[in-house]
């Protein structure tokens, strides 16, 4: 995908991000970094800390202490692509300088353990400005669970972003039901029409919306035309059944919906002649969540949903089935994408010998993964 920006949020606070732990927040939380909202700022709001801040801010360091760090837990894995790092009203207390790090660590790591971890530069040490936002390239392309943004030397921070691109681990997909469109399994939308009003890919979040905000949303159309998303499932299935949620939509929901599927499309993500109709335009009743069962179909890698004439929506669920091609290259671009370190260790859990470790290693990408890698 060549837009960033359509990229989610892997650190945010909705799609599952926490941050786990932080060396200082005497003046402003750290789970204020992955907030979802733009930062906001009350002047002359003081608590009995100072000014409050909506953002991470640590005490000025007075002990010769070089640097302060947060360490997020990535809501899903997934390998990085961009870090924005945001001072947002923060002027004369933002930290001169950051950098950020990622790790890929195995199950449900305690502070203690990620500290231990190995960690990989992603940004190294880069100057930053006052109440401005540092956007930065990430070109590691691994796959990584956290991250540790550091402060040189302290200093306040509104918010970091993590932009990437999902990758779920395929043995947690094994044998279980399966959302294939959310982001947690590894689904993306890779076009859409329009999102003026609230982002596309908040349709593929897990949980429910609590607001609008926290779905998609169109202008206004004043051309008899209609608005559409198109999202790429986990990798080849069969869906099922769709989900089509417009909770919280009252007054501007769409009137009716159509989705289409495709193993094939086309390079622009929009109608083309290779989509299949899966669910013929149907009506769809504001505030509500509605479950439709699709027809008996093949495979399709790329679903696309149809909104007439506008309008919003909150979330999109796909309900199916993947195929062994599809299981296959969702296997392989997750172990292509693991870090080195944390591949020997789900090699080595497996009883892979040592020797036989160094030689997969050398060969990625791999096309094919060994089956007894893809058991717990």
């Amino acid at each position: 995908m060549g837009d960033l920006q359509r990229l989610p949020d892997l650190a945010s606070r909705p799609l599952g991000g926490s941050v786990v732990a932080a060396s200082d927040e005497f003046f402003a939380e750290k789970e204020n970094l992955i907030k979802p909202n733009a930062p906001t700022f009350a002047p002359q709001t003081f608590g009995h800390r100072g000014q409050v801040y909506d953002g991470w801010e640590t005490r000025r360091h007075r002990d010769g202490g070089t640097a302060d760090w947060a360490i997020v837990r990535l809501g899903v894995p997934g390998i990085v692509r961009d870090v924005v790092v945001d001072t947002a009203f923060f002027v004369r207390n933002y930290p001169p300088a950051c950098s950020v790090e990622a790790a890929a660590v195995p199950g449900y790591p305690s502070p203690v353990e990620l500290a231990a971890a190995t960690w990989t530069s992603l940004v190294p040490r880069s100057p930053l400005r006052g109440d401005s936002k540092a956007v930065f390239p990430v070109s590691v392309g691994r796959r990584f669970t956290h991250v540790r943004l550091s402060v040189y030397p302290d200093g306040g921070v509104a918010r970091l972003r993590v932009h990437g691109e999902p990758v779920p681990d395929p043995r947690d997909l094994a044998g279980v039901p399966c959302d294939l469109a959310a982001l947690e399994s590894g689904g993306a939308v890779v076009g859409c029409s329009d999102d003026f009003y609230a982002k596309a890919h908040h349709l593929l979040y897990p949980g429910m919306a609590r607001t609008a905000g926290e779905g998609w949303e169109t202008s206004r159309r004043r051309d008899g035309a209609y608005d559409w998303v198109t999202m790429r499932l986990a990798a080849a299935a069969v869906p099922r059944v769709v989900e089509v949620d417009t909770s919280h939509f009252r007054g501007n929901a769409p009137d009716r919906v159509a989705v289409f599927g495709t193993l094939d499309p086309s390079e622009v993500p929009g109608p083309d002649p290779a989509w299949q109709l899966l669910l013929p335009q149907t009506r769809v009743q504001p505030d509500t969540r509605h479950r439709l069962r699709l027809p008996d179909t093949g495979p399709v890698s790329h679903l696309r949903l149809e909104i007439h004439p506008d309008g919003g929506m909150a979330r999109f669920r796909a309900y199916g089935e993947l195929v062994p091609e599809g299981w296959d290259s969702l296997a392989t671009r997750w172990f292509n994408s693991l870090p080195d370190e944390y591949a020997r260790v789900i090699l080595a859990e497996r009883g892979i010998a040592e020797a036989e470790v160094t030689k997969l290693l050398a060969s990625r990408p791999v096309t094919s993964v060994p089956e007894r890698l893809l058991t717990r």
